[in-house]
């Protein structure tokens, strides 16, 4: 059983703060993606030895090729490397990975080792590791508008039946939950351009820990503070109050 009464079932992390932790070193920029590594292996081990069904992490979003050529390189390096290598370890814990985002930037090999690691994980029944690579919320509400077009186009969707549900059917992670909670490391308090379709209800918690030092003990600190909020979904406190003792006595 977890030590939270209310685990969120789908956490979303945005993961920043690797460069500037490597500046604080004196260390080159890919140093600091070396070490968010780290942190990533460290967060998604313990999600999961937690119960948290769903994680989902920013690991590359459409906005970040305009950084420096070097350190694109060395990103795609990593990813690929990672893809390799870290996937078996996913799947020796039993962990599902599903990579969201458009992939068809991405070099051939990289597409063909995400293509590999999501067949090697697709039949494992623990945590659901998401990475969005080359992802930006945007581009998946446009495409999500598209396929609801072209169903219309086609004569089997009604332009008056297009709904928020459906929308919600098309956009990247539909099959699962939405985000909960949702952590930003590195003191930036935005969006960034992340799941803004699946955002809606989530509750937001940031921190000023750089991503590379980020572990246990602030996951559990984010976690906490989780614990600590009402999530109404537009209701009232007395509303929630009543609906959680009907749950209780539905239970009983």
């Amino acid at each position: 059983m977890s030590e939270y009464h209310n685990l969120p079932k789908h956490i979303a992390i945005i993961m920043d703060g690797n460069n500037r932790w490597a500046k604080s070193r004196l260390l080159g920029g890919i140093a600091g993606h070396k070490a968010g590594k780290d942190a990533v292996r460290t967060v998604v081990e313990e999600c999961a030895r937690l119960g948290v069904k769903v994680l989902t992490l920013f690991a590359f979003s459409s906005e970040n090729w305009r950084r420096p050529k070097d350190e694109v390189t060395a990103l795609m390096e990593l990813f690929l490397l990672a893809l390799k290598k870290e996937v078996r370890r996913l799947h020796k814990n039993n962990i599902r990975l599903v990579v969201i985002g458009d992939k068809s930037g991405f070099s051939e090999r990289i597409q063909y080792q995400i293509r590999e690691a999501e067949s090697l994980t697709c039949n494992n029944t623990g945590m659901t590791l998401a990475v969005a690579a080359n992802y930006g919320g945007q581009w998946d509400i446009v495409q999500a508008a598209k396929n609801l077009a072209c169903k219309v186009k086609e004569g089997t969707l009604e332009p008056e039946d297009i709904s928020a549900e459906l929308i919600s059917q098309e956009v990247c992670l539909a099959e699962f939950p939405a985000p909960d909670l949702c952590i930003r490391t590195a003191g930036e308090q935005r969006i960034s351009n992340f799941l803004l379709w699946q955002f809606a209800y989530t509750e937001f918690y940031f921190t000023d820990v750089y991503w590379p030092d980020f572990g246990r003990a602030e996951l559990h600190q984010a976690l906490s503070s989780y614990a600590s909020r009402i999530r109404r979904f537009g209701r009232t406190d007395d509303q929630v109050e009543q609906l959680k003792e009907l749950q209780c006595s539905n239970k009983e």
